[in-house]
């Protein structure tokens, strides 16, 4: 952004390749920004004098959708995500088709159907689009009721698997050695009160308590809203049942 009004070039290697960094490009295009490379390790900017105003639609959250869909997955049930770009969640998805779940998508929607058993995968975080360290939370609280064992390892983030001991609260079985977690898949969770750690820590406790018998308390919400918008009032829409 701040290149984009810059006397001269500005040549950003090792950028980041995200859908969020392609559409921020288009964006400031659209507003007479001369910017190439964008979703692509190379971004160059050439700058000019001034932006003007323009209108563009902002592109849909891949990491709100996909914890939608692990919202029906790990509760056995059937959502239907749309306004969404199902090639951004594709790590996602091939790694809940990979478990048995049955996923089906079209140009601008997903769906997970009823799946009553599921086995474990492997998989680690990488930039875009390798699987989203974003996305990581949530599936560990998915994987552990699958049948088997699961290892994840965390490459993008050091101690980003706090959530894991909240996790445990709830009969989770989880081993954590340096980066990886060890996840051996139990038959059920039980509520319990725990606390967010961060933003998708509270994504994945409050997925756990959907499928968790009895009542969970889950505590610390304001990491949560920083980057969900409403996501109590969009489960309760799909039949959770959420006080609070």
């Amino acid at each position: 952004m701040a290149a984009s009004i810059a006397d001269g070039t500005t040549r950003i290697e090792n950028a980041a390749r995200e859908p969020e960094i392609t559409d921020l490009g288009d964006f400031l295009n659209k507003a007479g920004a001369r910017i190439s490379g964008h979703g692509s390790p190379v971004i160059t900017i050439e700058g000019v004098q001034e932006l003007t105003g323009t209108s563009h639609a902002v592109v849909s959250d891949r990491i709100e959708a996909a914890s939608l869909l692990i919202a029906g997955a790990i509760t056995g049930g059937e959502v239907v995500v749309t306004n969404t770009i199902p090639d951004h969640s594709a790590p996602v998805l091939e790694k809940m088709i990979a478990a048995g779940f049955n996923i089906t998508t079209g140009p601008t929607w997903m769906k997970v159907s009823e799946t009553r058993t599921f086995t474990g995968v492997d998989f680690e975080t990488l930039p875009f689009p390798g699987f989203p360290t974003d996305m990581q939370a949530q599936v560990m609280a998915l994987l552990a009721l699958a049948n088997g064992v699961s290892i994840i390892k965390e490459s993008i983030f050091e101690n980003r698997f706090m959530h894991a001991h909240e996790l445990r609260r709830m009969g989770a079985k989880i081993k954590l050695d340096n980066r990886h977690a060890i996840i051996t898949g139990v038959p059920g969770l039980t509520g319990a009160e725990v606390k967010i750690t961060d933003l998708r820590a509270g994504a994945a406790l409050i997925l756990a308590g959907l499928a968790a018998e009895g009542t969970t308390d889950v505590h610390g919400l304001k990491h949560l809203r920083r980057g969900y918008d409403n996501l109590p009032g969009k489960l309760r829409s799909l039949g959770a049942q959420i006080l609070g």
